[in-house]
Order: C-alpha cells, then structure tokens, then sequence
C-alpha cells in the first residue's frame, strides 16, 4: 500500500472541482490548501471539513469523524482510505452566454414579427463548498466552467427570453429602441438569477446583457431598415410617401415616348394628380407644367392644343401660328456687372466687353455666370440641368425636363444644400457634383 506524504493541488482558471487521484492516506499526510481554495475529505459516504488555506496534517486528532473507522493500532501509523476534493473559490468573471435560437417576438412600435437575439457575460465564484460538492459535482473527479455553464444555461436562457419579452410587449419597447435598456434589464436579471444558483452554491457576482439585436440577414429585419431609410430620406428632403409617388407618376407620364393625344393627356394626368395632394404639392406641378410649356398654341383646325414651339398640328398636321412675343411696356436698362455698359433689356452680351447677360427674373439685375442668387435682391437664380441641359428655376427641387433630384447633400455632414452650392454651408466642406465627377 503506498503512503502518501503531501496532498495539493495547483488549480487552473477554468476547474471549479478537482479530486485527488490517490485514495490511501495515512494519518501523517499533509494536506496543503492554497489561499483560493478549500478541501473536503470524503470518508465512508461523510464529508469532513471544508479546511480553508493552510497546512493540516491527516491524523484522528483533526478527522473526528474517522474515528469510528480508526481502532487497529499499527505501531502509532493508521493507515486509512479516504478521497480529498479541491474547490476552486477564485472568480471568474468572463463567463460567456448567448440565446442560441431567437426568440419570434411582435414589435409594439411597427407591428411586425422581429427575431430577438441576446448575448452577454457574467462573473461567478463558489462561495459553498459543500453544497456545490454535493448538489453539483457529486462523484465525478473534474468539474469545469463548461459543465458548470451547460447546467444553468436553461435557467439563464429562460430568465433573459422571459424578461426581455416582457420588456418588449408589456412595456411597449421597440426592438430596435431596447440598447437603451441594457443596465435595467441585466440588474433585473442578476438578482432573478442570483437566488436560484445560490442553492446549489454559486454566488452570481455579476451578469450583463452586452447586446439584444435582431440577425442582419432575416428578411423581414431588411424590409424594416429599407422603411426606415426611406422615411428618413423622404423626411430631411422635406416631402411625404403620397408625395413622392406622385412625383414617380408624373415623371413615367413625361417620360412616355408614344406621340399624339395620349401622351398629352398621360402627362396632363400626372399633373393633376400633383395638384390633388395639396397646396405646396401643386404649386410645384404647376412650375412643372410651365416648364413643360403644354398648351401653348391652339390648332385652328382642329382645336387641340400643341406645344408652343410646335410648328405642325400633332393630330391633324395642320400649320400653326408661331406665338410672337409682345415688346414689354415696361422695358428696363441692363448695365453689365463687368464694366458698367447700359444696354435695352433683352440683350445677349454687353456690346462693349462681350460678356453675357445673366439677368435675375425678378430685378433684371445682371449677374456673374454660375451665381446661385440675385447679388441685389437674392432671389434664386435659374440654372440648367446638370443631366439634361433644361434650364430650371431658381429653388427647384427636380428638373422639369428629365425630373432629376436637385438638391445634394454634404458629403461630411449630410447637410441638404441647394444644387451647385460649392460648399456646405454648416461645416465648409468643398461639395461635388456630377460634373465635378466626370471631369475627375
């Protein structure tokens, strides 16, 4: 029978429980317990101890319970079998958890069936030797942190599907708001949990939710975000969801090639629809349809109406009176911003230096060429389009001619600026255009 002189044990992080390999003892060993461990010894189905940190020798004098099982003298040895169990008390607090699965769960907020997730960690410590050996570890000689997971994952898993549901529904949370109430619902959770893994030994130091999410490549957390995205988009360009399918109607209506009646009255349509959504919707329909220039000039022939600079009846092909324009009583003087020359209104360039008039539409006030603004009364200037070479009005939103989007955004801070604006207006930033782009 071999003697066994010392008995310890160099624990790692990740055993909780870890029993001797050697059953035969004498009274002479030496147990020795570091500072972050405890032993139990096991004799005849009893526990004897925990012994906390330090040195004991094995002998009746200390193991009262042997001895019942100690009356054979053996020359002052007693030679005795008995198992030694070390309990790791150290914290460990890294200790990962998860919901394998997501839980289906309908959004107050959108209404929808979202999959939740939830992922965390927490932080345990074995503050009850004997019950955590007995009501856990039983007769298995190792017993490590997977074990230990596996055996409360239930309970976790239970307690955080439980609580965030009724966080959820209960108090109205929306899915996608819930990040907000991470610190509630992981305190509400430590103490559920903590009373429960108190009975078989184990001290729940700490427990965190670090993330309730819904899986990026579900369809219906796609179709959600796509939503969002577009009501923010529609929002800061300042129009509604009624708004921009009309603006979809009305540029398939001007885009249609087909000729004759039909392509007039398509048009035609989509306007009116624009001036069915409301005042500010039909003011900008309205802008459109002059730009358009529809019904300009009349056929004498057949009474349908023709663009203006249409030259042939579209129906009947019947010549048409080509509109003239009528000499304005209220002529004004043109002087050029460049050297000062006067000229009569309606002039192309200054007959002295040559440059061209750019003049604002309300004050006539000539201006430098590509200027967004009236240098006198700061009216929006007209420009043309970047796509389509249609000049547009000043403080347009989208070209009459091919229905681009006029406005851009800032491309450091998403501030919307005017079209052509050449730097943002809140942080400085020089802005790009398309035409910037194909030149680069």
């Amino acid at each position: 029978m071999a003697i066994v002189d010392v008995v310890k044990w160099n624990a790692n992080e990740y055993l909780y429980a870890w029993k001797f390999p050697s059953e035969e003892l004498s009274t002479w060993t030496q147990l020795i317990v570091a500072e972050t461990q405890e032993a139990v010894l096991m004799k005849e189905g009893q526990a004897c101890g925990p012994f906390k940190a330090g040195r004991y020798t094995l002998d009746t004098k200390n193991l009262p319970v042997l001895t019942s099982f100690l009356k054979i003298p053996m020359g002052g040895r007693t030679p005795f079998t008995a198992e030694v169990w070390f309990v790791n008390k150290m914290m460990t607090l890294d200790v990962k958890w998860g919901t394998p699965d997501p839980i289906q769960l309908q959004d107050p907020k959108f209404n929808i069936m979202l999959p939740v997730r939830a992922f965390g960690q927490c932080g345990i410590q074995i503050n009850d030797t004997l019950a955590f050996l007995l009501k856990l570890v039983g007769t298995m000689p190792v017993f490590d942190r997977n074990q230990l997971t596996s055996y409360f994952r239930g309970v976790v898993l239970t307690r955080t599907k439980d609580l965030i549901a009724k966080k959820i529904i209960k108090d109205g949370i929306s899915i996608l708001e819930i990040s907000a109430h991470l610190t509630e619902i992981s305190t509400a959770l430590q103490d559920q949990l903590k009373v429960e893994l108190a009975e078989f030994g184990v001290n729940l130091v700490n427990f965190f939710v670090n993330s309730i999410n819904t899986p990026e490549d579900d369809p219906a957390v796609a179709k959600l975000k796509e939503a969002l995205a577009r009501k923010a988009e529609m929002g800061i360009l300042g129009f509604t969801y009624q708004q921009q399918r009309s603006f979809d109607t009305l540029e398939a209506a001007a885009a249609n090639p087909g000729a004759g009646q039909a392509g007039v009255m398509g048009a035609g349509m989509g306007i009116g629809m624009g001036f069915g959504i409301g005042g500010a919707m039909g003011s900008s329909m309205g802008q459109m349809a002059q730009n358009l220039q529809l019904g300009g000039t009349t056929c004498p022939k057949c009474g349908l109406s023709n663009q203006s600079v249409a030259k042939f009846c579209f129906s009947c092909g019947n010549p048409l009176a080509q509109r003239t324009e009528q000499p304005r009583e209220d002529s004004a003087i043109l002087v050029c911003d460049k050297c000062g020359t006067e000229s009569p209104e309606g002039s192309k360039f200054c007959p002295k230096c040559g440059d061209p008039f750019v003049c604002c539409p309300k004050c006539k006030t000539d201006n430098k060429e590509g200027s967004l603004s009236c240098r006198k009364c700061g009216s929006p200037m007209p420009f043309k389009c970047a796509k389509c070479g249609t000049e547009v009005a000043g403080g347009a939103k989208f070209c009459p001619g091919c229905g681009k989007q006029l406005l851009q955004k800032c491309t450091k801070c998403d501030t919307v600026l005017a079209y052509g604006t050449k730097f943002c207006s809140e942080c400085g930033t020089p802005c790009t255009t398309e035409e910037d782009n194909k030149h680069a």
